[in-house]
């Protein structure tokens, strides 16, 4: 017996509920914007229908490469188009995903792949894909491993492509929507990648349950400043991230006992009055909220109200 079949495999991130909410609103609201993701400082959008079309060309493009009902494909990256489209592809075919952490090296990197034995992955960066050629696992098992930023290389017995090769026939026309029509769609914000692994499928069932638009950041780097522009009507976070986004909220906050910071503390004890709804307005304008309706956090509720940061306390208890 060896590690595969005692090992109990990662939960599949996709459903077939998943695909048959895809064609529903693919149906009724073909038009709508479902993605949105900035790409190189320009914001790109998918409509519903280009959604589904691309799922079906990227299935297309797997089942030519050798992918089967059965087959492994790893996700490794931050979550945006390229890689949701991918984990819908492959159920698509009756394939199954799982997700690796970007942040893998080493011996654990190698630990979670022995364990994965994925036919085929997606690796989001150079470096990343460097990591994993450096496991050494290269001639023990067959790997086509897509990416964005590589020529076709062959190691051993993994094949790195680029992701292009995936891409089967003609692909939908570019979008161009102006400002107006985000203002009017309600928006979920996603800042997340694999290494929150269950967060692909919190993601899948959010988006595709309610229907509405999904987008991404550009990177990690330019979170705060494309969430600002989207101005999203949502946020899907992880525990982690909502410690993370806190942090953020505090480094742009005046210094503690400041005059300026006793303002803003003035401002949360009671916002909805006068001069301190105009100052909390101004500040959630800085930080994207506008628009902001709740926050959720499936994987790990925050336990107590006195654990919230302040400026974030409103929209988790909305979502609770």
């Amino acid at each position: 017996m060896n590690v595969h079949e005692f090992t109990p495999p990662q939960a599949d991130a996709v459903a077939d509920s998943h695909l048959q909410a895809l064609q529903r609103w693919a149906r009724e609201r073909p038009t709508r914007v479902a993605l949105r993701h900035r790409r190189l400082g320009v914001w790109k959008a998918w409509r519903w229908i280009d959604v589904q079309r691309e799922v079906e060309r990227l299935a297309d493009g797997l089942s030519q490469q050798g992918f089967v009902a059965g087959a492994r494909l790893a996700l490794s990256g931050a979550y945006e188009p390229s890689l949701v489209l991918l984990a819908l592809a492959a159920r698509r075919l009756n394939g199954h995903t799982l997700l690796i952490p970007a942040n893998s090296r080493g011996e654990d990197l190698q630990r979670q792949l022995r364990l994965a034995h994925p036919g085929f992955a997606f690796v989001q960066r150079r470096e990343q894909v460097a990591q994993w050629l450096q496991t050494g696992l290269h001639g023990q098992w067959p790997l086509r491993l897509f990416t964005p930023q590589a020529d076709a290389v062959l190691t051993g017995q993994w094949q790195v492509q680029p992701l292009s090769a995936l891409f089967v026939g003609a692909a939908p026309a570019a979008q161009r929507l102006g400002w107006a029509q985000v203002t009017r769609d309600e928006v979920l914000w996603v800042d997340e990648g694999s290494e929150w692994r269950e967060g692909l499928t919190h993601l899948l069932d959010r988006w595709l349950e309610r229907g509405e638009g999904l987008a991404f950041p550009e990177t990690a780097e330019s979170a705060s400043r494309d969430r600002r522009e989207i101005a999203p009507t949502a946020l899907l976070l992880s525990a982690e991230r909502v410690q993370a986004l806190a942090d953020e909220i505090e480094a742009r906050l005046p210094p503690a006992g400041s005059w300026q910071r006793r303002l803003c503390d003035w401002v949360q004890q009671d916002p909805q009055r006068g001069l301190r709804r105009w100052l909390k307005t101004r500040v959630r304008q800085l930080l994207g909220f506008q628009r902001l309706q709740r926050i959720d956090v499936p994987s790990a509720p925050v336990a107590s109200g006195t654990a919230r940061p302040a400026w974030l306390r409103d929209y988790l208890e909305r979502a609770a």
